[in-house]
């Protein structure tokens, strides 16, 4: 028999738009730096919970505005430009 899973842990699970998904090439120097440098780390922190926010909205699992939705996701691509930034330094 199969345990089930929460929905929400199971779309969670799923989420695109992580990290590691965004920079396949870069998942060692991620991990490192998320280890190493402590402004990268708040950096991937933060992406990570803007991420499943916007994740959890567009699974219709947490209700909010449009405006929310938009705001999260500039601050997004926000955070994916730094962390770009510092990867492109680190390389």
């Amino acid at each position: 028999m199969i345990a089930a899973i929460p929905l929400e842990e199971a779309l969670v699970s799923h989420t695109p738009h992580e990290l590691s998904a965004e920079f396949p090439d870069k998942v060692a120097a991620i991990s490192r730096l998320k280890q190493t440098d402590a402004h990268f780390a708040r950096l991937a922190d933060r992406y990570h919970e803007v991420n499943r926010e916007i994740h959890r909205i567009d699974s219709q699992l947490a209700p909010a505005a449009d405006e929310v939705t938009e705001t999260l996701k500039k601050e997004r691509l926000a955070l994916i430009d730094q962390i770009a930034a510092l990867l492109s330094k680190a390389a």
